[in-house]
Order: C-alpha cells, then structure tokens, then sequence
C-alpha cells in the first residue's frame, strides 16, 4: 500500500473522500429500519425493534414471527404486517445459480498479510462467511486476528475491505500495540487503524452474546468489514462444566453462532472467529496431530471454512485447510512476525 501512496501521492487523499464514500455505497447491503417509516411504521415501533436488538430490515426478514411476536410492545398484528412489508424490500425467493455465481463475483477476501497464507485461501479470508481457525497455544490464531483488523481497512486493490473492525475479546489478549506495529507495516497512520477498531471484552457467556446486539446496532451506523471474536468457545467451557450441562452449552452456543451467521450476511462482512482445542483421547499418541477443534458438530456446521494451525520451525506456523466447501484439502507455512503474520522464513 506503501508504494501504491507513493506513486500515486493524491490516492490517499481521494480515498478518504469520494473513493471510500463511493466504494461504500456499492457494498453496502442492509436496509436501516428507518426505511419502514414510509411503509406506516411508526418511530417507537422502530426504537422497540432496535431495543430488541433489530437494526436492519434484512433482521426483521430473516427473523421468525415467533421471534418477532417476543418484542415487547409489538402485536401479531404489527408482526404481520412487519413480515408483509420486509416481503417486497428484501428477496428471499429462489433464484438461477448465475444469478448466485454473480452474487458471489462481488465478496471481498481480506489479505492475511502472508502471500502463500492468501493462496491457500484464494485470495484471503471471505466475507459474508464465518472462517474458524484452531490449534494451540502460540501457533498465532490471536496475531492472524490483530492482522486482519488492520488489513480490512485498506483498499480493495490492497487486499481490504475499506471498512473497520469490531473485536470481542474472551481471553484478555487483546494487545492495541500489536495493531499500531502492524499499520506502520501497511503505511497506514497508527492512530486512525486503532480509531477504526471497535473492541470489547467479554466477560461471561451471556455478555458475549448480549456484545452482539451492540455490534449490530454500530454496525448499521458505519461501514464494517470485519468481526473477530478470540476465542468463540471459551467462555462456553468454562460456564458450563460436566455432562449434566453439556446439551444447554451446546444450544447456548449455536444461538451464538446463529446470530453471528446472521450477521455476516446481513451486513456483508467477515467473521473470523479462533477456537481452542482438547486432546483427543480417540487419537495414537503417536500421531500426527492429537488434538481436536471443542464446541463439537455446533461449530463444525455454523463456520463455512475452517483452518487448523500447527507449529513448525522457528517463529513458521503450518496453515491446513480442514473443512471448506470451496477449498482444496492442502496446507502452507507462514510466519508469525514483530508486525504481526508474514511469509514463512527459512
């Protein structure tokens, strides 16, 4: 992006004014639930919708009229109504795969920051989509996470999104340094990249999900294009403990995941979500790899792609591509640097 500003000296200029505005406009996808008052929805109908945590008129839509009916204030009447309207402004009806193949010509891939981690990817991580990464300890699932929330905020042409990034924080490392090191890499000024970060720390299970209500209603208000969340099923492991409560941890958790889905579709953005791992008793001890991904079949169907992280030499990872429905089963080496993931060294 560096030598880009360089040659170019008026891009950066253009880009904070008319480029990004513009660019904005084109990939923004959502309806805000303003639109409903020239359909006859009154104001505090609305404000009673956004205090139930919908923003958009693609929530209202995708929402159950069960779902719906639970908002206080809200009759079946209005509900019907509400569902009849959303009807005409959002489509929801079958369409031609080229029609869906030219749906998906206009996703963005957010570069990694690693040429070959880009490749394995096909051009970065997806929005639109939940991407999981897992592994151990130190095998750089947290600096991917920092990474992405600076490089989702560079130009298209740059392997960006031109929008900011809202982190939840499960595990307290979180590190606003790490983020200033990894903008001055791209030639990015450090304090508009931390302005344009959006952090939270999740304390429990139910905070962490009540941080998703937040981050719908900040996110109709700007343009977003990424949302991390480090690590996803932390605070579900340590909430619920033993059998006994291992079938409400799991529903507890698809809600989460659910509404994160949801999210990335009605906003367009990408969601990268790190998860831990346990030791699996099933394995040899001699294998490969002993450890397997926790949170089970709940996580393994919600996340679209999802990459396994391992150690190699030095300050190397090893990226595998575990589950993807695009991807080919392969994997790559990347490093993990002072200015955040790079190529692999020797």
């Amino acid at each position: 992006m560096a030598a880009m500003m360089e040659a170019h000296p008026e891009y950066a200029h253009q880009q904070q004014d008319e480029g990004i505005q513009e660019e904005m406009e084109i990939n923004v996808s959502y309806q805000t639930l303003d639109m409903l008052q020239d359909h006859g929805i009154a104001a505090n109908d609305i404000q009673k919708l956004n205090d139930a945590g919908f923003f958009t008129v693609e929530s209202i839509a995708h929402a159950t009229v069960r779902k719906l009916a639970d908002v206080k204030g809200i009759s079946e009447a209005k509900v019907t109504k509400l569902k009849e309207i959303v009807k005409s402004m959002v489509p929801m009806d079958f369409k031609t795969a080229a029609d869906a193949l030219e749906d998906r010509k206009s996703l963005v891939q957010l570069t990694t920051g690693s040429i070959e981690l880009d490749k394995l990817l096909e051009g970065g991580v997806e929005t639109g989509s939940l991407t999981e990464v897992f592994g151990e300890f130190r095998t750089g699932k947290t600096q991917l996470c920092h990474t992405l929330c600076v490089t989702c905020q560079m130009s298209v042409s740059d392997g960006g999104a031109e929008g900011k990034a809202i982190y939840i924080d499960t595990e307290g490392t979180f590190r606003p340094k790490r983020l200033q090191e990894i903008a001055e890499r791209f030639g990015m000024d450090p304090n508009v990249a931390l302005e344009n970060v959006a952090y939270a720390r999740a304390h429990n299970s139910e905070h962490q999900m009540e941080l998703l209500k937040m981050a719908a209603a900040i996110m109709s208000q700007d343009r977003y294009a990424l949302i991390v969340v480090d690590s996803a099923t932390a605070l579900y492991r340590t909430d619920y403990t033993g059998r006994g409560e291992l079938s409400e941890r799991q529903m507890q958790m698809g809600q989460f995941l659910r509404q994160l889905t949801r999210l990335a579709e009605e906003f367009g953005v990408a969601v990268f979500l790190t998860n831990q791992v346990v030791a699996n008793p099933d394995g040899m001890s001699f294998a490969k790899d002993s450890t397997k991904p926790i949170g089970g079949n709940i996580i393994a169907h919600a996340c679209t792609t999802r990459l396994r992280l391992r150690k190699g030499r030095g300050d190397n990872r090893i990226c595998t591509v575990f589950d993807s429905p695009t991807l080919a089963e392969a994997d790559c080496q990347f490093a993990v640097g002072p200015q955040g993931i790079c190529d692999a060294t020797e």
